[in-house]
Formats: C-alpha cells, structure tokens, sequence
C-alpha cells in the first residue's frame, strides 16, 4: 500500500480552503493582471486599455483560480501547501495552458458582448505573445504563491518552537520553586520544634494543607486569583505559627477579580522574601498587605511590608524576585513586569503588573 511521506499532507487536509487567504491572493492577482495590462498599453500604445486589461484579467484569474484552487485536490507538502515533484509541475502546466485558454474565451465574448471588440488582443499575431506573457506570469505567480506559503510555514514554526521553549523554561521554573519553598519551611519547623514543640505541631499542621492545596493547584499553569490568596492565607498562617505577634497580615482582593486567571503561584516567592529579608530579621516583626486591582487594561498585585526596607539596586537579586522575573517573561514576552520599591518610612513593596485578559 502507498504511503504518504511524513513531509506531506492527503489532499482530504490539503481541501481545507482558508478563505481569507484566497482573498488575499486575489486581490494580489487582480493588482499583478492590471500591472500588466498597463506595460502591455505602455508597449503596445496602439492597443486598447480596456481591451487589454480585461484579457489581462481574465487569462491572470483563470489560471490563478485553476492552480491555486487546483494544488487542494493533491496530496501537498505540510510546509508550503502546494504538491511536490511532478504532480506540483503539471498543475502550473496545464493551469497556464487551461488559464490562458479559458481567459482568451471568456475575454474575447466579453468584448463582443460590450461592443469592444475593436483592437482586441485576440488577433492572430497577438495570440503568441499572450500566451508567453501568460506563461511567464504563471510561473512567476505560483512561484510567489509557493514561497510565500513556505516563508508563512516557517514563521508558524519558529512561533511554536519559541512557545515550546517558554512553556519548558516556564516548567523548570515552576519546579524550582516547590522545594525552596518546601526547605524554607521545613528549616523553620525545625527551629521551631526545639523551643515550642506545640506550635511546631501546628505549623506541622498548617504545613500539610498548604502543600495539599499546591499539590493540587500545580496541575495547571494558571488559576483563579481567589485560590492565589487562599494559598497565601495558608502560607502566612503557616508563618504566623513560627513568628507569632510579630507578624501580622490583610489580603485584599475584590470580588470582581476572583475568578480572573493568573500564572500559580506568582505571589508566593514575594511574600516570602518579605518575610524572609524584610520581618523575620526585624526584632518586632511587621505586617504584610497584599492587593489586587485593575488599573485600565493591566491587573496590578502588590506586597507590602514594613519590615528593614532597603536600597533597591537595578536589578534586585534574590532566587525568588528572579524566579517572578523569568516568569513573566516567559509568559507574556515583555508585557508584564515586576517593580520594587523602598518606603521611606521603611519596608518595601513589589509591585506586578499583568494585562489585562479578559
């Protein structure tokens, strides 16, 4: 039994027509079949205008019509469309012969029709030079067609290569962050049992319906803004086990924006570098405040803390603040960003700005 080869598509695929396509390449052709009526008027000034235009476009959509809506009935190459070795040579042949044919009759009968049949290109010294003209223009036209379709081709495939590779930075990311998240913890609860083993257990406690909740969100790649504050109301509960009176904390997200989707876990490495750098090492601890709202067409999330604060270099450092970094740039190509920023009063605050998808 004959077999396709894996670089071509059955003609039952190729038959799918895409409508704005075809028009494109119309209005091309119509523009290609009046440019060469103007040189043929421009060269042969003795000859009608409207006589030559429309055998120009007669013939140019005859033929452009059989090649183009023809090439679907073939089995054709997944990269340009268009059927490959002989079966592609003997469309563009006998789509010329069978397009210039068609043309000269339809043409020919139109002018009689309309009365214009005076100086028409149909004479018999005229009829040599149509058909080279039509060769020619066949040729060059499908071969235009062929390599635009390819270029197209290897546009959508450089796309889909650069999203492969941002869903897989975008994996190892989101695998990084579970176990620093996790070792933190566990080194606090550590620490914790030593002094207080009642509390260590109920940081134990608060420990595994948090990672239960993650385990169960790390599934998709997105979820609803409610279930990211849900998730950092388990964290800061579980952190509020360990420092106690020194941390306090607000969640503020409006109703409106509960259900609207945001990458996992993207809030989680800020509120810990709060805790981490900015409360924990302050000998009274801190709040932490954590926001959402829509600002015109960007969803903006902000953590604030009043813990030490600090100068904020160019490029603050830290695996967490890179590790939100390198994830909006994975995810949205340069349309979202993360800010920093000291208060004056101390503490610091780190803004996220999305757009907007509604």
């Amino acid at each position: 039994m004959k077999t396709l080869a894996s670089h071509e598509i059955p003609a039952a695929s190729a038959g799918r027509l895409h409508w704005p396509v075809k028009l494109r390449h119309f209005l091309l052709v119509l523009v290609f079949c009046l440019g060469i009526a103007v040189l043929n008027v421009a060269f042969s000034p003795d000859k009608s205008f409207v006589v030559s235009t429309t055998y120009s476009l007669a013939i140019g959509l005859a033929t452009w019509s059989l090649i183009d809506f023809g090439r679907h009935a073939f089995p054709s190459s997944a990269q340009t469309g268009w059927p490959t070795g002989l079966q592609g040579v003997l469309l563009v042949a006998a789509g010329v012969a069978l397009g210039w044919a068609a043309g000269e009759f339809a043409a020919s009968h139109l002018l009689q029709l309309f009365g214009w049949s005076e100086g028409s290109a149909a004479g018999a010294g005229a009829m040599p030079r149509s058909l080279l003209i039509s060769v020619v223009a066949g040729v060059a036209g499908s071969y235009y067609f062929y390599n635009r379709g390819r270029r197209e081709w290897l546009v959508r495939e450089m796309e889909q290569a650069r999203r492969h590779a941002a869903e897989s930075r975008l994996k190892l990311l989101e695998a990084q962050l579970e176990p620093h998240m996790l070792f933190n913890t566990l080194a606090n609860l550590r620490a914790l049992i030593g002094v207080d083993p009642p509390r260590a257990q109920q940081m134990l406690d608060h420990m595994i319906a948090y990672l239960r909740a993650t385990l169960e969100a790390s599934r998709a790649t997105r979820h609803p803004l409610s279930a990211e504050f849900e998730r950092l109301r388990d964290y800061l509960a579980l952190m509020q086990v360990r420092m106690g009176a020194r941390l306090s904390y607000a969640l503020e997200l409006p109703a409106a924006l509960a259900s609207h989707p945001i990458p996992a876990l993207l809030l989680q490495p800020l509120v810990e570098n709060s805790i981490r750098h900015g409360l924990e090492p302050k000998l009274e601890g801190g709040r932490i405040e954590v926001r959402a709202w829509r600002e015109g067409d960007a969803l903006l999330l902000q953590v604030d803390d009043t813990g030490l604060g600090a100068a904020v270099p160019s490029e603050a450092s830290g695996f967490g603040l890179t590790q939100v970094r390198e994830r909006l740039d994975a995810l949205y190509a340069g349309r979202a960003g993360l800010q920093l920023a000291a208060h004056p009063e101390g503490g610091m605050r780190a803004t996220v700005r999305l757009p907007w998808q509604p």
